[in-house]
Parts: C-alpha cells; structure tokens; sequence
C-alpha cells in the first residue's frame, strides 16, 4: 500500500488525509495517508526517514515549506518562483522533486468553484507573506490586469514586488489602498482583522477568504455588510491545490473535485469552528 504523509506543526487539524482518501477512493486507489507533526530542527530528518521508509510522496505545511524548498534536488518553475515547496515527489534514489501547488489551486478554486473571471481583472491581496508570494505566478499567468499587494509594512510587500518582476504588480500600505471598483480581493494573511474601512471594502465585488472554517471569517463578515455581492472561504483553493499534489503523484488520473469540497464542508460544520 502507497504511504503518503503531511508534514506540519500543528498537524492535528489537518484535513488533508479526509481529502486525499476521499480522492484515492473516487479513483479506486488504496494507499494511506498520515499526519507526520515534526519540528524545525528535526524536519530534514524526518522527510528522509519517511522517504527511506518506502513514502511515495508528501505534502508540507507551515511552518516548513521554505525548509522543504531548501532540501529538494529539483524544483518546479512554480515552486522557484514561490519559493517555497508544499508537495514532495519522489524520484527514487534518494532524489525529491519539489512543487508549490497552492496558485494553481487558488485559480482552479476561483474559476471552477466561485466562478471569477481573472483575464483583465483587478485584484488585491492582503498581506505579503509566504501565501501572497505562492501564488503570484499562477495568478498573472491568467492575464491579470493589475495586482495591488496590501501590507502594513510597505517594505514587506516592496520586497515582494521585486521578486516577481513585473509591472502589474504594485505595493502599498492598507491606507493608501483604493480598491479599484469590479475587484477580486484575496485575504492572504493569518489574521482576522485587517486596518479596511467598509468605504474601501465596498468597490470590491467579490472576497476570497484564504482561511476556512464552519462560519465565515470576522473578514468575510465585514466584507458582506460593505456590500461586497461574493464572498468565499478558502476550503476550495485546500481541495484543488491537494488534487493538484495528488495528480502529481498519480498522473494518470482525472478527479472531480466538487463532491470532495461537499464532503469537507459537511465535515467542517460538525466541527464548528474556523481552522484555516
């Protein structure tokens, strides 16, 4: 049986052993998928252990994926640009192929899920971490007009601007953010609560939430009462960007990704609280 594992800390919350069991069973595949918790100083070990012990593949969580990046023996374009790995390929002989799945996942969420045109769309990410930067290529890839990168630090973003190299993307603070009317503003950060007037909020037309939970985000809430018409959590980009790393490893096969989303969100609302 194929032994597949996410590596993170905290790991307990993980959904992604639901989602790839739910994906191995539509393909009639059986394999098992683990939760690996680990540390900074012992994660090089245990991705050699794991892939030593027999492991076909694996997916790396926070706070890990730049130590992932740093490990591999090949990267992805996608990875390189992102820099940062969220998916593990064995090579066989010791060698790992890296990959960042999580841009590719955003577009596949927002074109098949919230049905958001990306050509000559404007758009805003809050936040110039490690989640902006993963999916900056994959976004200007589908022809973007424009992304506006918020920070409270403008340095943070700047930095971020320079990286990508191109003239579509700018930096600036969240006071001087003018929500261009018609926009697509993606939540990148890890918190719920972020310096935005309703004045600001209610150009946009649609709100893409990167956290996920049984009830809207504190973000998400505040974007509907400004008058933003689509508002979306983040379990959809989870899902495709986890069928994308299980394509990787199983390249032959075509997945549906909607009844697993279904199945995920039935799952979140007996939890009841926000985990992403």
């Amino acid at each position: 049986m194929a032994l597949f594992t996410v590596f993170g800390n905290p790991i307990a919350h993980s959904l992604s052993p639901a989602i790839h069991q739910a994906f191995a069973a539509q393909a009639g595949i059986t394999l098992r998928y683990t939760r690996s918790l680990t540390s900074t100083a012992q994660f090089r070990r245990a991705v050699a252990t794991f892939f030593h012990q027999g492991g076909a593949g694996a997916n790396v969580t926070a706070p890990f994926k730049q130590q992932a990046f740093a490990l591999v023996n090949q990267l992805t374009p996608r990875a390189q640009l992102a820099g940062a790995v969220n998916t593990l390929v064995s090579l066989g002989q010791g060698q790992l192929l890296g990959d960042n799945t999580d841009g590719v996942g955003l577009v596949r969420a927002l074109q098949h899920h919230c049905q958001q045109q990306l050509t000559q769309r404007a758009i805003v990410i809050c936040g110039a971490g490690g989640a902006t930067r993963g999916v900056l290529g994959p976004l200007l890839a589908q022809h973007v007009d424009h992304i506006f990168i918020a920070n409270r630090t403008l340095s943070r973003a700047q930095e971020l601007v320079a990286a990508v190299g191109d003239a579509r993307v700018q930096a600036v603070t969240y006071e001087q953010l003018q929500i261009p009317a018609g926009a697509l503003v993606i939540q990148a950060t890890s918190t719920d609560q972020l310096p935005l007037a309703d004045e600001q909020l209610a150009s946009a037309t649609a709100w893409y939430d990167m956290r996920y939970g049984a009830q809207p985000t504190l973000m998400m809430q505040r974007a509907q009462q400004a008058g933003v018409t689509q508002v979306y959590d983040g379990l959809s980009m989870l899902v495709e960007q986890a069928a994308v790393a299980f394509q990787l490893w199983h390249p032959e096969l075509e997945l549906d990704t909607e009844p697993v989303l279904t199945q995920l969100r039935a799952q979140l609302m007996n939890q009841g609280a926000v985990i992403g």
